[in-house]
């Protein structure tokens, strides 16, 4: 059985980063725009951005050294996985497993219940959805105040009109 998919959205690509303000820095120069940023409770931060008409989300991830997550780069290891926003982490969990996936770790930070499993590749997948019903309800923006901004059309400016004033004629 597969997930229903307006279950399930498919919301970023996450990197892993060595220095976070300067990954920033530079995603920003390129048109990218940050529109969350946010920290783990193991000690991680990660920053999301678009791009200009783009509804998919760059994540870059920041793992310090002690963090269950660092590891040394190394070439090819930049990647750090595809995010998923899920509407029923236990039912994601499930329907993975079904698929081939292999469960890698899965833990509640504040509201959200993170999991992450492998496909049959090593490919990181991690579901983010809500550790009790109801808990999450604006986590992901919608993508037309985010990535969309050009369809927000502006306050229509009103054309302007003299008043004329009854000025007696000399």
């Amino acid at each position: 059985m597969a997930v229903v998919a307006d279950q399930v959205r498919f919301v970023y690509s996450g990197i892993r980063v060595r220095n976070l303000e300067r990954s920033v820095r530079f995603y920003t120069r390129i048109g990218f725009r940050v529109i969350r940023r946010g920290g783990f409770s193991h000690g991680g931060k990660w920053v999301h951005l678009v791009f200009p008409r783009s509804t998919h989300r760059l994540e870059l991830n920041y793992y310090p050294k002690g963090t269950p997550f660092y590891e040394p780069f190394h070439t090819g290891t930049e990647f750090d996985h595809f995010g998923f926003f899920v509407s029923n982490p236990r039912r994601w969990l499930r329907s993975m497993i079904r698929a081939g996936a292999t469960p890698v770790v899965g833990f509640v930070d504040g509201p959200a219940w993170l999991l992450y499993v492998k496909d049959p590749d090593g490919v990181w997948l991690a579901a983010c959805g809500p550790s009790t019903p109801g808990s999450l309800p604006n986590l992901i923006p919608s993508a037309d105040a985010t990535a969309f901004p050009s369809r927000v059309k502006p306050p229509q400016k009103r054309a302007r009109t003299r008043r004329s004033a009854a000025r007696p004629r000399t």
